[in-house]
């Protein structure tokens, strides 16, 4: 490994060569700078391992420049050098992501050991990130199994969107792999070394998610005790990856759209505008041009994420892929669950490929794993997948076929078929909406919305 360089700030310059000298008998290189501009300019010129800067400075002081290092060199670790009358702003800066910071007068083997742990968490990062890089070659550019032509188009085209920055949306059935389409970008892209950032925007309750994206200054709001990052800015330098982006509250929207346009944000309670250098990937199950004719999805912000749409296809499109996904995850759960998992017989993969799947992959990882648990000896029979207890792909619905017929020959509206199908779900599963939800392949929410905009008097089902 090549000498580690590090770059000292401290407009003292006697204290700042003395430290120098030090750690250069220590085999480190250094440079000296005398404050926080010189100290950027220096970083945009040279290469730099490591910055140790001292937190009172005229003018850009330690924290500030600590900001605008983050800003351009979001990887590059910084200590602080504090005195004792300022330990709590240094251990405020710490939360906010400052590498570490040592008190004033400096020991050097302390010192020495902040090096060498910030070094080797560096070290793991990095073959983290190879490691994951060559995983996804070697299954083709990313993590998702398939031989089907609609899953050879997917890796094409995801190979080709990751040497770009465009910002993609993956549209999908409920479970079918959208998040994995997402990794398979980052880590095949220029940004791979950076953060992946996730929100499920279904997941986090309007009144938190604005929080979770741009994050507050302290006192923005009661019980705001202290500056906290929003996921904008932790994603700084790499990939911020929206879940269910269809379930963004409309106001967000206007806000999102901002971010995307300008690249700046600010904090809930701020004002200082913060820059966001953020590769944006997007995902949903719901049809947003339907949310836009509806005014629940802003048009605007629909034309800025739909740069670059990959469909991922839903497991039974592609039924000559189950087989496989079966074994892999078979052998996966096995090893995780003290089992030799050898083989599938006959009848447990025709079952598999003969079943509807409309939780997509994630319910035939379940499914597999639920066999595992459950069964006994080196391989998974039909009775141990217990699939043929199951409502039958084609069981019982014929009456969603007749609607199927009736909207197909113009008899009924496609309100009508829509309306007829929620009732339907919602009679099958006894009113549960989270269930009824799950079987049509889409939010609760979603589904709330749609039983208000109907009329759907819920009570009468749940007996």
């Amino acid at each position: 490994m090549s000498e580690r360089r590090i770059l000292i700030v401290d407009d003292d310059p006697s204290q700042a060569e003395a430290l120098a000298r030090i750690l250069g008998l220590e085999g480190f290189g250094t440079q000296t700078v005398a404050g926080g501009r010189e100290a950027l300019e220096q970083l945009a010129s040279s290469r730099v391992d490591l910055v140790l800067a001292d937190l009172k400075m005229p003018g850009m002081d330690g924290i500030e420049l600590f900001g605008r290092i983050r800003q351009n060199w979001p990887e590059l670790p910084v200590i602080i050098v504090t005195a004792h009358g300022t330990i709590e702003t240094a251990i405020q800066a710490v939360r906010e992501g400052v590498s570490d910071y040592v008190q004033k007068p400096i020991h050097i083997e302390d010192l020495l050991l902040r090096f060498r742990r910030i070094f080797r968490e560096n070290e793991l990062r990095d073959e983290n990130v190879t490691l994951k890089k060559r995983l996804l070659h070697r299954s083709g550019g990313d993590s998702m199994l398939g031989t089907s032509p609609a899953m050879d188009k997917l890796r094409e085209q995801i190979r080709r969107v990751s040497r770009t920055e465009a910002t993609v949306l993956v549209l999908g059935e409920s479970g079918s792999g959208k998040e994995l389409v997402a990794d398979a970008i980052h880590y095949a892209s220029a940004r791979a070394e950076a953060p992946l950032i996730k929100v499920n925007c279904a997941a986090i309750p309007d009144t938190l998610l604005e929080d979770e994206l741009f994050g507050h200054e302290r006192g923005a709001y009661t019980g705001a005790d202290s500056r906290r990052l929003g996921r904008f800015e932790r994603a700084h330098g790499g990939t911020l990856f929206l879940d269910e982006i269809g379930d963004l509250p409309f106001g967000l929207q206007a806000k999102l759209l901002r971010v995307l346009q300008e690249q700046t944000f600010e904090r809930l309670g701020g004002t200082e505008p913060i820059h966001a250098d953020v590769r944006l990937i997007c995902a949903t199950h719901q049809d947003l041009e339907e949310l836009v004719r509806d005014g629940r999805f802003r048009e605007d912000l629909y034309y800025r994420i739909h740069v670059v749409p990959l469909h991922v296809p839903p497991l039974r499109e592609r039924s000559g892929d189950v087989a496989l996904l079966a074994r892999h995850f078979a052998r996966d759960a096995g090893q995780r669950n003290g089992r030799n998992i050898e083989s599938l017989d006959r009848e447990a993969e025709a079952q598999l490929v003969r079943h509807s799947w409309p939780g997509n992959v994630r319910e035939l990882r379940n499914a597999i794993e639920r066999a595992v648990v459950l069964g006994s000896g080196p391989g998974l029979t039909a009775e141990h997948l217990g699939l043929g207890q199951r409502e039958a792909p084609g069981a019982g619905t014929s009456h969603q076929n007749g609607l199927v017929e009736r909207l197909l020959e113009s008899q009924i509206t496609f309100s009508e078929f829509e309306r007829e199908l929620l009732t339907l779900a919602l009679k099958r599963t006894r009113g549960n909406q989270s269930r009824a939800a799950r079987l049509l392949g889409m939010t609760r929410r979603t589904l709330q919305y749609r039983i208000d905009k109907f009329s759907i008097d819920t009570g009468a089902m749940k007996a």
